[in-house]
């Protein structure tokens, strides 16, 4: 009979399988025949009903070849992967129940439910070959002539360019090809040095965010394979696998739901309902990129990479780059309001000199009036416009300055670079330079301060404490109650190798801490507890409630039991008895749950987290009732015991959190744990001090909750722990802060803080405890959960900054020098004193070279002793603008007197004097580099010693000026200089030393200068 029921589907079936509808007869039998066994193999009655066990424990296998994991290569070939692929997108549960359901797929995929498929090499190759890899098709990266056309773009470039053809042309006409060629030429060689720079820079950069991308996609998952729960990278899952999912994770692949309890997933991502989507064994379906936003399951895999949908819609979307920070808006800004500037300034030094060359007012090199009206030759007028445009545009590109945007760029991404390397992964550039402003860390606990290497330190029995030693005197029939409680309502999973080396735990750390106390310590066999019973509903843990439990029934007596597990005092709440030290039922009256509280407290001032176990047996009516309100008894339960769990202190964390107090950056611990845990862990770690004022320093999550708004504002600063929160109350506490002006960075590792690390200036995820959810949701993720790492995201974030007011400091005062200098020579002696070759020269050094050497410094401790920016800093500050109108002055002062006397001063020519302002102005840039190395200090030259990149600027920098003096004559239209000349600049550029040391004494007001403009 079942032979001609398969018959008639065989066309259904036939959609798994690539096989041709039009075979002989004698073909079809052998193919029917073929699916008969699989068909038969899914479709046979279990030994029980009971459902695989969410999390199972193992035992030694026996993994003699047999046919239930032997992985034939040519049967996996046979499975047509878009049918597959077909049958998951279209939810079509019709056909999935014609191929034998889930179990039908596993066994068509050579899957044991149980064990997860080999996993072997061979195995995994053959997968692989079969259905692909879990990576998918990224759009091609942009290459390096895209940037070099992006470079081309630029309107100041494509006029200089203009320029230099003009000249060049006008040049070899009028002097020939041998002499004409110099200044169009000089002008092209410039251009196509600062777009080589430009590009190689952007290139780079370009490059190392799909660096970062690849890592920050490479997702750490949970299998099973050979019997064995391992974790491994979503990129090396293949179709056939068995993952476990828990709340917060992404689902990694498509596949159908093999065993769990209320999962509810996400699938926003896919079809933009917000609606939660419930899976089970009727609705079986999983689809990547989703979300598990409740309860967990196992999965079996059906398709991976290009062939999900989430593969499809990634592969067409590429990471923006372009993303602009908060700090390069203002850049930007500042760069147009700059340019401005120069604009009007060029446009007026434009007019200047055509009105001086054509009243004849300018002279040729032989002293003789270059225009004479009507004599002057068309070709002679074409070329002096064309030098007085070129000099005048390239005042504008010496104006704008176009190196602060590839100072940021430098900066940020070398700090990105080094910051990975410190165990901070940035997932959004602005997140950078926002920590730096940071005047709030708002922190967990577990993982963070603390190491998250949880072990039971002590075991309450009633009102008697025991030690292993004592174990022994426990009644077997309570120890069976405990014992059942942890085995049954857990998410971890305990796997015992063959070889007979150290058992494996599985789960959050303080799942492992109880499973593996119970199964070393009161010598738990987990897997026969799971066979005994049968799980009839589970309550997944949540940070809400802060509790689980299960409700199952004894397959030996068929009686239904609950129980409960969480925080000891929400499951006091719920019990009305106990068992005592005998194993004897008391009642728990409430001067009892006194008794129990202190006990409770007792553990927790010892750092201790406290767990209870609670239990009941329930008739089959009430468990009727209760499946219908889909709830279990959360009433009337009995007391099995306590468990402290130790989670020792970061070793560090004491010295990080000091260091961010001393910065100015108040620290707040957000958690979970019971008040009495909370006060000793924040005491231990530094965040409370035993001479503080305790009051209002440390509150319940609920009694935030209840406070008026005007409350909470006005004790919000003053809450240094916050116990028992839920993550709402952490985004009401980021909110208020944000409301009172601070700057907020929060660190997060479950589903429920997305919404406070989305708030937070700063979203801080963990990468370790971190559920997928949280990082996605934030904009740095810490690798290694550790407090000391985001102290130290703190350190490099305010060094961006600084390094950018450096820059500032440095760029501004070449750019006012270079302006007022041009601009005084062209109205009073008609003539620019620097070439468009030379100020693209300095620009192409100061701004490039300048930003590479003052970008890349490194944090200092210093700047862990200053109070945080904020939000309304001004990104010029007073001390900033003291420093470089001081420089700027001075370099004003000496190049005009050298413009005007330095021929009568030196008995040189005008050509040499020339070259003696050029190279004047480049060497006093080379030392006002070291000026603006620090801001404030007068030693500017402390730890320049561990710079090496900023040495090896400077020489670079020296070398490359000495050969465009003295033998780049014609490129540069210099003169070579004597020995005594070159000591004459190099004395006039050491000046600025000193000038700056002594400038630094010159008190500035507190209130920012273009405030008093404003108010003007």
């Amino acid at each position: 009979m079942a032979s001609i029921n398969i018959l008639e589907n065989l066309e259904q079936i036939l959609y798994l399988l690539r096989a041709p509808n039009t075979l002989s007869e004698p073909k079809k039998r052998w193919l029917s025949a073929f699916v008969s066994i699989y068909y038969s193999r899914a479709s046979l009655p279990k030994k029980n009903n009971a459902k695989i066990p969410p999390c199972p424990s193992f035992v030694s296998l026996d993994l003699n070849p047999d046919n239930s994991w032997n992985t034939d290569q040519s049967s996996l070939n046979k499975i047509d992967q878009t049918s597959l692929t077909k049958l998951v997108k279209e939810k079509n549960i019709e056909k999935l129940q014609i191929i034998g359901g889930v179990d039908g797929v596993a066994s068509i995929l050579e899957t044991n439910v149980e064990c997860g498929i080999h996993g072997n090499v061979e195995d995994i190759a053959h997968r692989l070959e079969a259905f692909g890899s879990n990576t998918y098709k990224r759009p091609p990266t942009k290459s390096f002539f895209h940037f070099v056309v992006e470079a081309f773009k630029d309107l100041t470039i494509l006029i200089l360019l203009g320029c230099a053809v003009l000249s060049l042309v006008f040049g070899i006409k009028e002097n020939g090809i041998k002499e004409g060629w110099y200044d169009g030429g000089s002008i092209f060689v410039a251009i196509f040095l600062v777009i080589v720079v430009s590009t190689i820079s952007n290139f780079r950069q370009n490059r190392q965010f799909d660096k970062l991308s690849k890592v920050s996609n490479n997702i750490q998952i949970e299998v099973v394979r050979a019997g064995r729960r391992q974790r491994i990278s979503i990129f090396e899952i293949v179709v056939g696998d068995v993952i476990f999912l828990k709340i917060g994770d992404q689902v990694p692949a498509d596949g159908l739901f093999l065993d769990g309890h209320s999962l509810q997933v996400d699938e926003s991502s896919m079809t933009g309902e917000s609606d939660h989507v419930e899976v089970n064994c009727s609705h079986p379906f999983l689809f990547s990129g989703t979300k598990v936003v409740d309860g967990y399951a196992q999965m079996l895999v059906t398709s991976v990479g290009m062939n999900t949908t989430w593969g499809e819609m990634m592969s067409s979307i590429s990471r923006d780059i372009n993303e602009q920070t908060p700090l390069q808006v203002r850049l930007n800004k500042l760069t147009s309001s700059i340019g401005k500037v120069g604009l009007a300034v060029a446009f007026l030094v434009l007019v200047v000199l055509l009105v001086r060359y054509f009243t004849g007012n300018t002279e040729d090199g032989n002293g003789n009036k270059e225009f004479n009206g009507s004599s002057t030759k068309v070709n002679d007028i074409l070329n002096a416009v064309v030098g007085i445009v070129a000099a005048a545009v390239t005042i504008v590109v010496v104006a704008i300055p176009e190196g602060l945007p590839l100072a940021v760029t430098l900066t940020l991404a070398y700090s990105m670079k080094r910051m990975m390397a410190d165990q901070a992964m940035v997932r959004k550039l602005s997140a950078c330079e926002t920590m730096g402003s940071a005047t709030t860390i708002c922190t967990d606990k577990t993982g963070t301060l603390t190491m998250n290497k949880m072990k039971v330190t002590k075991f309450w029995l009633g009102k008697e404490s025991f030690v292993p030693a004592t174990y022994s005197s426990i009644a077997p029939y309570f120890l069976k109650l405990l014992q059942e409680g942890v085995s049954l309502n857990t998410t971890g999973s305990v796997y015992k190798p063959a070889s007979g080396s150290e058992i494996e735990f599985s789960g959050s750390p303080t799942e492992q801490a109880i499973l593996s106390w119970v199964v070393l310590e009161l010598s738990m066999e987990m897997e026969q507890l799971m066979q005994s019973c049968k799980i009839l509903y589970v309550e997944a843990f949540n940070s809400q409630k802060k509790r689980s439990g299960v409700l199952i029934r004894r397959n030996a007596d068929n009686t239904i039991h609950v129980h409960w597990k969480g925080a000891a005092e929400m499951i006091l709440k719920m019990c009305s008895s106990y068992y005592d030290a005998s194993g004897i039922m008391k009642d728990l009256d409430d001067g009892e749950k006194m008794k129990f509280e202190q006990i409770i407290q007792g553990m927790a001032a010892s750092s201790l987290r406290c767990i209870a176990f609670a239990h009941k047996q329930v008739s089959e009516e009430d468990q009727e009732h209760d499946s219908k309100q889909k709830k279990m008894e959360e009433e009337g339960l009995t007391l099995l015991g306590l468990v402290g769990i130790k989670d020792p202190c970061r070793p560090g964390v004491k010295k990080a959190v000091e260091d961010c107090q001393n910065a100015g950056v108040n620290i707040k611990m957000i958690t979970g744990d019971n008040v009495f845990t909370a006060k000793a862990i924040a005491t231990e770690c530094g965040i409370l001090r035993f001479d503080q004022d305790m009051s209002g320093a440390v509150v319940e999550g609920v009694e935030f909750r209840n406070y008026t708004l005007e409350e909470r504002m006005e004790r919000v600063d003053k809450i240094c722990v916050m116990a028992r929160s839920s993550p709402f109350d952490k985004l009401l506490m980021v909110e208020c802060l944000k409301q009172k002006g601070h700057v907020v960075a929060v660190t997060g590792d479950g589903t429920n803080d997305a919404p406070a690390l989305k708030e937070a200036d700063v979203g801080l995820s963990m990468g370790i405890q971190g559920t997928e959810v949280a990082k996605e949701s934030s904009d740095i993720v810490i690798l290694d959960d550790n407090f000391a790492s985001v102290v130290t995201v703190l350190r490099w974030g305010r060094c961006v900054y600084n390094n950018i007011q450096k820059f500032i400091q440095f760029q501004l005062t070449v750019n006012v020098a270079a302006l007022v200098i041009n601009f005084v020579a062209a109205v009073s002696a008609g003539k620019v004193p620097l070439t468009a070759v030379q100020l693209l020269w300095v620009n192409l050094i100061m701004d490039t070279l300048g930003a590479l050497a003052l970008a890349t410094e490194k944090p200092i401790e210093e700047l862990m002793t200053k109070p945080p920016v904020g939000r309304i800093e001004p990104l010029i500050t007073n001390i900033m603008w003291r420093n470089l109108l001081a420089q700027a002055l001075y370099q004003i002062i000496v190049l005009l007197t050298l413009q005007f006397k330095g021929e009568s001063i030196f008995g040189v020519t005008e050509k040499v004097n020339d070259t003696l302002i050029f190279n004047t102005f480049v060497i006093c840039q080379v030392f006002n580099e070291f000026n603006a190395r620090k801001l404030e200090k007068k030693n500017v030259f402390k730890g320049i010693h561990r710079n090496k990149l900023f040495l090896g600027i400077i020489a670079i920098t020296i070398v490359l000026q000495v050969v465009m003096v003295e033998f780049l004559k014609k490129f540069a239209d210099t003169e070579r200089l004597n020995w005594g000349q070159w000591g004459v600049c190099i004395g006039i550029g050491i000046v600025s030393w000193p000038i700056g040391c002594i400038v630094k004494w010159i008190p500035v007001p507190h209130k920012p200068l273009l405030s008093y403009l404003r108010m003007k």
